[in-house]
């Protein structure tokens, strides 16, 4: 039988070919490092702002409902991050005021909700994620110091890729936004506990185009470099929707249960 043509199915083929190249061009080729551009939010690339809610594509089981402990399927595990999961207890975590595991930046933009994305200012990108209501804040300014201890979202430097002739030499197409993110507590990727440790670097890859019917789509590469808990380079695609306006704006607390 042959697939509908829906947008929906559309963004989601649009995302399994730009994780590929994405995965080739983070995996295999190194990105050049260049200076932030100065006043970032004046002519970018590509419009990120407003609001934005989950399209759950894939990941349906490990995102819409809690997963059951020892359910680790598609993650890079080690030793040492099962054994961190097999002991996953919410009571514990509520208990020790680590409720907000599941809501760092290795995890927030995973958990079906909306996000506000806004200008905090002229070099400053910022998000707000009404699950858990937490704050990334995106660097264009190379410069800005990171928190003296590790924080839920950590600290991330972001960039525009954009290249004449549409893509940079080392095949990462132009007109995304790239954001490494370090600095980070130790949280969770999935809600049964699956671990990503302090030392992870998060790079992600933003993308948003319009389909003819005007919908507007935000695709999100995430690559996960962690030595202590995964095996190997772990990558995920998360995808939003653009809202017309705050209507379902909802900001919950974290929770160690939902």
């Amino acid at each position: 039988m042959r697939e509908e043509a829906t947008p929906m199915n559309r963004a989601f083929r649009h995302s399994i070919r730009l994780a590929a190249s994405l995965a080739v061009a983070a995996g295999l080729l190194a990105v050049a490092p260049r200076p932030a551009r100065a006043q970032a939010s004046v002519d970018p690339p590509l419009d990120l702002t407003g609001y934005w809610v989950s399209v759950v594509t894939e990941g349906w089981r490990h995102r819409m409902v809690v997963p059951e402990r020892g359910d680790y399927e598609s993650t890079a595990m080690t030793p040492a991050a099962i054994a961190v999961a097999d002991a996953w207890d919410p009571a514990a975590d509520e208990a020790a005021g680590e409720e907000c595991r599941w809501y760092g930046a290795g995890g927030v933009m995973r958990i079906p909700g909306r996000l506000h994305i806004t200008w905090e200012d002229a070099d400053t990108l910022r998000i707000d994620t009404d699950a858990g209501s937490q704050t990334r804040l995106f660097h264009f300014d190379p410069s800005v110091e990171p928190p003296e201890e590790p924080a839920w979202q950590g600290h991330s430097v972001a960039e525009w890729i954009r290249a004449e002739g549409g893509r940079e030499p080392n095949s990462v197409p132009s007109g995304r936004l790239k954001v490494v993110t370090d600095h980070l507590r130790m949280g969770y990727i999935r809600r049964n506990g699956v671990p990503y440790s302090d030392q992870t670097v998060m790079t992600e890859y933003f993308f948003a185009f319009d389909e003819p019917n005007g919908d507007r789509w935000l695709i999100l590469t995430t690559f996960y470099d962690d030595p202590v808990y995964m095996t190997r380079r772990f990558m995920e695609s998360t995808h939003f929707k653009q809202e017309a306006d705050e209507g379902g704006w909802n900001p919950t607390p974290c929770s160690a249960y939902r």
